[in-house]
Order: C-alpha cells, then sequence, then structure tokens
C-alpha cells in the first residue's frame, strides 16, 4: 500500500518566532496550540538564569511538539544571549581570525573549541540550534553590524573558521546555522535599521565560505538587495537569490531560514513578510519580536512545513545526533583560554 507521506507531516507552520519574556504566557501558549509553529527562538528578555530557562522550555515542549526547534542567536563576542555569571564568555569570532593568521592549525582548534563550548552551554539548557557561524567576510569601510563578528576578510579563512565553529556546535550535539546568505559583509548600513543594496558586480568572494559549507544543517538569509542577480528585492524575498543561488549556484540542501522578519529592511506586515519570504523559497520564516498580536497573524497565515522542509529538518536533528562527541568542558576552556592568551 502507498504511503501518503503528506498526511503523516507535522501540522506544525512554516515559521520559528519568539515569544514576550521570561516564562510562557497563557495567550502564548493557547496561540501555539491553535497554530503550532515550527520552532521558537529566545533572546535576552527571555532568559534569566539556568533554572528560569530550564523551567521555559520545558514549557514550551509540553504545549509544542515534540520535535519542536529552539533556537538561540548565540555566536559568542556581542551576539550573545547565554552570558556570564550564569554561561561562560566566548570570543568575538575576529579574535579566532587573528589567531589563524599568525598560526592555523591553532587558530582552527580555537574555532572548534569556541563552538564545542557554546553548543555545551546551548545543549545543557535545553536548545537545539545556534544560530552560528557567520559566514560573511569582515569588509573594511563596511557597516558595523558585522564587524569582529566576521572571522576575516579572506573567504578561505572564513570558510575553514566558520566550518570548525560548526564542527565543534555538532560535536556537542547543537545543530549550526550559517548566516548571512549570500553574504553581508559589504552592506554598507546596518539591515535591522534600514535597507542595504550591494552593487559590486563580483560577489564570488563573499560567496565562497557559503559555497566551502554547503553541508552545514541550516543556512539564514540576508536582508540585502545584490543589483547582480536581483536589482528590486532583497535576498529574503527574492527567488532569484534564494532558488538561484543559494538553491541552484550553491547546490545549498538543508534548511534555509530567513533573518528576522522584524528587521527595518523590509516592509509591510509581519504576516506579508513571511509569505514573501516562504514563496521566495525559504523553508522557515523567522520572526523574533515577540508581540502576540503580530505573531498571531504570521502564524495564522503561514502555511504548513512543505514536505522538503519536514525532510530537512529531520536530517538536521540526525546529523547533530550523529556528530556528538563526548566533551569534557573544563578541558576544553583551559584549552580555549591558552590559545587564545
Amino acid at each position: 500500500m502507498a504511503i501518503d507521506r503528506a498526511a503523516m507531516l507535522p501540522l506544525m507552520h512554516a515559521a520559528i518566532v519568539g515569544i514576550a519574556g521570561p516564562t510562557l504566557l497563557d495567550e502564548e501558549a493557547a496561540l501555539f496550540r491553535r497554530h503550532p509553529p515550527a520552532g521558537v527562538i529566545l533572546f535576552a528578555r527571555n532568559i534569566h538564569d539556568p533554572p528560569q530557562l530550564g523551567a521555559l522550555i520545558a514549557s514550551l515542549r509540553r504545549v509544542l511538539a515534540r520535535n519542536l526547534v529552539v533556537m538561540v542567536d548565540q555566536e559568542g563576542g556581542r551576539v550573545a544571549r547565554l552570558r556570564p555569571p550564569h554561561w561562560r564568555a566566548h570570543p568575538p569570532a575576529a579574535a579566532i581570525g587573528r589567531l589563524f593568521v599568525s598560526n592555523r592549525g591553532a587558530g582552527l582548534r580555537a574555532a572548534f573549541l569556541t563552538g564545542a563550548l557554546i553548543g555545551l552551554d546551548c545543549r545543557a539548557a535545553g536548545f537545539d540550534v545556534a544560530a552560528a557561524p557567520v559566514l560573511d567576510l569582515g569588509i573594511a569601510g563596511a557597516s558595523n553590524v558585522i564587524g569582529d563578528r566576521a572571522f576575516a576578510a579572506d573567504p578561505i579563512a572564513v570558510a575553514r573558521l566558520g566550518r570548525a565553529l560548526a564542527a565543534g556546535l555538532l560535536a556537542a550535539g547543537i545543530q549550526p546555522v550559517g548566516k548571512h546568505a549570500p553574504g553581508h559583509g559589504r552592506a554598507l548600513v546596518d539591515s535591522h535599521l534600514a535597507l542595504p543594496r550591494v552593487h559590486a558586480g563580483d560577489l564570488r568572494a563573499d560567496l565562497l565560505p557559503f559555497a566551502l559549507n554547503i553541508h552545514l544543517p541550516w543556512l539564514m538569509t540576508a536582508h540585502i538587495v545584490y543589483a547582480a542577480w536581483d536589482p528590486l528585492q532583497p535576498a529574503t524575498v527574492s527567488p532569484a537569490v534564494i532558488k538561484g543561488i543559494i538553491r541552484g549556484r550553491l547546490g545549498f540542501g538543508g534548511i534555509v531560514t530567513s533573518d528576522d522578519l522584524a528587521m527595518q529592511a523590509l516592509t509591510g506586515t509581519p504576516a506579508q513578510r513571511a509569505a514573501a519570504a516562504l514563496a521566495a523559497g525559504c523553508d522557515i520564516a523567522l520572526y523574533c519580536a515577540g508581540e502576540l498580536d503580530p505573531t498571531a497573524e504570521l502564524l495564522a497565515k503561514a502555511p504548513r512545513l512543505s514536505p522538503d522542509a519536514v525532510a530537512r529538518l529531520d536530517a538536521a536533528r540526525a546529523l547533530a545526533a550523529l556528530r556528538r562527541l563526548p566533551l569534557d568542558p573544563r578541558a576544553l576552556a583551559a584549552e580555549q583560554e591558552r590559545l587564545l592568551a
């Protein structure tokens, strides 16, 4: 008998959303039961200490599907939601990049150790996915929104260090997210605040770190207009970029998620932005604001996860389980400190 795969799909909507605060509100729980998202992303407003965070994630998993994605934006450096005194501090990518210039082996090892230590913190807290590594180039004179979040200006260095940090995350059992495809490094303005436009015609260097990391389980898009590929629409909502460049030219087969749809680079309501991102070829629309009414409208209007997206999510979970290793956090932290001293 033929199996109806579509009938077996989870009823989750193709969206990962934020919540308002450190506890799951009754209104949020009711919304998620009515229109379950594929996942939830947590930020500093949601995180106080390990007991509180553990209780919050447990409440999310009680309300939502067992295979809910719980994501955190945890790169190290200034982009870190798990912070001292309850969690470790980690160096910015640029510090690891500088070490790589003087000693390639030490730089690669430091990248792996940093990924593993971030991953251990995330795993112990109850997360599945960490939005790292950054695969953008560090371009002099560009907006500081990337800045020291980039490993280097050299695309080969970025590719190798990004792969090493991702390997560390996977060794801890955490799914990594390469960002921001097809490259945010040249942006002259912060896409949180306005729409950047990149006019360069030759973007092969920007693409190279992503091309050399196409086996990552996740990529996150950039809210940037790339005139060479689509002079009108930012990458997140551009079929020419999502389908033509990320899926086509790069051959990426993992999960493509949008960057945060609450950012001011985009126009329209959150639900309209999500519809455009999904129509362009994203598997998942990411909306982080945690505001109840826009989140409710977005989830009510978002389609269910596609069969391809479900398969990619399953593959990402399987990869993290397969690559997980027994790790000694004290030994890893001591080695990381010695290398980066």
